[in-house]
């Protein structure tokens, strides 16, 4: 199977891991072809390189949601979608979490990216549409981290929600709580 990575991308992201010290851990799981991915704690602007270098290693295309406009900019779009970005036109729909539905409905493979604190300060309260699209859409979340401590990119185990948004909330930053961010102080509590 041809790898979806570009080699460009890929040797860059070798060359980053190997330079900053950095490992893959657990990747995605097989047989995953639709999945809501999270990822926490985030608490600094590196956070994209690391994480972006670790799925562009795992040959994983995962999507980031962005304004339209910024994929359609000359030059700038073009490094924007080779980064993962993946349009959503906002003037057509009001809800984010119905675009991102729509985007699963249309793909029979998508993996989209999402940062449920919102922040890189430290937030109690994570925004709800990650879990609300991966209910809508009928696809797991996976749970991406990077732990500064071990300088390990990776993705834990899927989970699968049940409608009970408290509860499986607790048990996902379980999960997160074992994962050190840049800045601890920020991270998942």
């Amino acid at each position: 199977m041809a790898r979806k990575t570009s080699t460009f991308w890929y040797l860059f992201s070798r060359f980053w891991f190997w330079i900053t010290g950095w490992h893959l851990g657990p990747r995605v799981p097989p047989g995953i072809p639709k999945s809501m991915m999270i990822a926490a704690p985030h608490t600094s602007n590196w956070d994209f390189m690391y994480a972006r270098a670790a799925f562009f290693l795992m040959d994983v295309d995962v999507k980031l949601t962005i304004k339209k406009e910024w994929t359609t900019i000359p030059v700038l779009g073009a490094l924007v979608r080779s980064l993962g970005g993946l349009a959503v036109d906002r003037s057509k729909n009001n809800s984010l979490v119905d675009g991102m539905i729509q985007l699963f409905n249309e793909r029979d493979e998508l993996v989209i990216l999402i940062t449920p604190e919102g922040t890189r300060k430290y937030q109690p309260k994570w925004r709800k549409g990650f879990y609300h699209a991966a209910v809508g859409a009928g696809v797991p979340i996976l749970l991406g981290y990077l732990d500064y401590k071990n300088k390990e990119a990776g993705v834990g185990p899927p989970f699968y929600p049940t409608g009970d948004y408290d509860a499986d909330l607790e048990k996902i930053k379980d999960f997160y709580r074992t994962k050190q961010g840049r800045f601890p102080e920020q991270g998942v509590r």
